[in-house]
């Protein structure tokens, strides 16, 4: 009986590894340890086309333009040492759905969605969501590259695990960066300066490459399993 646990315990142990390193493949829950040594990055800019996304009542920059930008900024950073896969190079409107169906044609990669956020008068700062086991640790070292660059992090959620079409859905690793507060006045300024977001681009770009190059190593334990449904349209957690 000792000798069939060491057996289950070694299966086990090789099945992580695999799953860890390049190559891994898709999964439909994402229950593996977070990738490492990958080379494809899909850049996903939110919104598009008539789905302009947040506003800022200071600037009237729409977060569709913002996003885009930022997205063409970090592709920028990571040019030569990855192949980056822009969802959108303009202003295009792409459903979720088809966001995914298309993220899932590139099982060796990972998928970064950003966005930038509205909601309370007093709410400012940078947030990372995730849902999927294999994506904490890359959410992880974006949201506290992003903290370090920004003037201040104020009544947000920061690292937060969320289940919604762009995190949970793909089959492969996958979390959505919120670069900040257009609601926010004077982080609303901030992010219509051509500079600070570079500053943002070069903190996500820094985050992936780490992810690339030491995978979970230094990020704690991983998350619970969850084995949740795909994100529906209808979910309350949607937007």
């Amino acid at each position: 009986m000792r000798v069939f646990r060491l057996c289950l315990a070694a299966a086990a142990g090789l099945f992580l590894v695999s799953c860890a390193a390049p190559g891994g493949g898709r999964s439909e829950y994402g229950h593996r340890p977070g990738p490492k040594g990958f080379r494809t990055v899909i850049l996903d800019a939110g919104h598009g086309g008539h789905d302009s996304g947040a506003k800022s009542r200071w600037t009237g920059q729409m977060e569709k333009d913002a996003a885009m930008d930022t997205v063409r900024r970090l592709r920028q950073e990571l040019g030569g040492q990855f192949r980056v896969v822009l969802m959108r190079d303009g202003d295009e409107f792409i459903s979720l759905d088809e966001r995914v169906r298309r993220a899932n044609g590139y099982p060796e990669a990972i998928l970064i969605s950003l966005h930038y956020n509205h909601g309370g008068a007093n709410t400012r700062g940078t947030e990372t969501f995730y849902w999927r086991m294999d994506s904490y640790s890359l959410a992880k070292r974006i949201q506290r590259e992003l903290a370090a660059v920004v003037p201040s992090e104020q009544n947000n959620g920061g690292l937060v695990r969320r289940r919604i079409r762009l995190t949970r859905n793909p089959e492969i690793p996958c979390v959505l960066v919120e670069g900040g507060y257009m609601s926010h006045a004077a982080e609303s300024r901030l992010i219509a300066d051509s500079g600070y977001r570079q500053r943002l681009a070069r903190a996500v770009a820094k985050g992936i490459r780490d992810q690339a190059a030491y995978g979970d190593a230094g990020m704690g334990p991983l998350p619970r399993p969850i084995n949740a449904p795909l994100s529906r349209p209808t979910d309350a957690s949607e937007y």
